[in-house]
């Protein structure tokens, strides 16, 4: 049975495509591309970039995205243990539950092997049913509604965070915003004007940094920030796109030389070359080194 990269190759080379083509239009080196086509994923990048490259891949091949990556996913994984028989006071256990007419009348010595075969059968399904409910599953937080006896999340910030104002605490956190000078306080005379005229910047952004990425080539990035994604594909040039958080904006990328990064409104210098993969963590004092 050819293998998961056996296969990608012999659809490439039906289709009369080369891997400098594929790496033109997908902006991935050919180096990855021919350790995928090779099977040695361990010198992938790791991750989400792993099945970007693969997604990108079939889509220049005009195969099926999902079956690619299912496929990938299947190549890749460890395959699950044997189950072990439980301890032998439990299979005790099971053999004294059987009758002692029933184990004479078999004449076997009293173990009664059709309960053990049921039971490790038993076994091996719910290993097999546990491995595959937690492979690639991450914990997410759930959210509890407030009720009776049941405090709501405004008076538990209150709790926690007091010298933080009750606006602040309530108002949500914005992912994405682009950079605004604050406007000046209005003068008392001309208070009721002001009132009349929208903010030029919503008081949310208090305590906001903001990071500014330009594309010059194509290049795949996926971005979070204080948590939250906010993109994982490939960022077309010239796109920009601007993200403001207030702890943290991680931002990963296999394509870093092709960025233009500015924080808070400065370019930063290049953060590396063309087709290589790097994560940058940014944080209120800059990127961390």
């Amino acid at each position: 049975m050819e293998s998961f990269g056996t296969r990608l190759k012999r659809e490439r080379e039906q289709r009369k495509i080369t891997l400098d083509d594929i790496a033109v239009s997908t902006k991935i080196g050919t180096r990855f591309l021919a350790a995928i086509e090779e099977d040695r994923f361990d010198q992938l990048p790791g991750g989400i970039f792993n099945k970007g490259f693969i997604r990108a891949y079939a889509r220049h091949l005009g195969m099926d995205e999902n079956q690619a990556i299912a496929d990938f996913v299947a190549a890749t994984e460890p395959s699950l243990p044997e189950p072990q028989p439980e301890d032998t006071p439990v299979l005790a256990a099971l053999a004294e539950a059987v009758p002692e007419t029933q184990r004479k009348s078999r004449g076997d010595g009293g173990i009664p092997w059709g309960i053990i075969a049921i039971v490790l059968l038993v076994l091996a399904c719910g290993f097999a049913v546990w491995g595959f409910y937690t492979r690639d599953k991450s914990p997410s937080p759930s959210v509890v509604a407030p009720g009776p006896g049941r405090p709501d999340a405004s008076s538990l910030s209150g709790q926690k965070d007091a010298p933080r104002s009750a606006a602040e605490s309530a108002a949500p956190k914005p992912t994405v915003a682009t950079s605004q000078p604050n406007s000046p306080e209005p003068e008392p005379g001309n208070r009721e004007s002001a009132t009349s005229t929208p903010p030029a910047q919503p008081a949310t952004d208090a305590g906001l940094f903001h990071v500014l990425i330009k594309a010059r080539q194509d290049s795949w990035v996926a971005i979070t920030a204080d948590g939250k994604q906010i993109i994982q594909d490939t960022l077309a040039a010239p796109t920009e796109q601007s993200i403001a958080a207030r702890d943290q904006i991680v931002i990963k990328t296999g394509n870093v030389g092709a960025l233009d990064i500015s924080f808070n409104g400065k370019k930063l210098a290049s953060q590396g070359d063309y087709n290589q993969v790097k994560t940058l963590t940014f944080d209120p004092n800059g990127l961390r080194r």
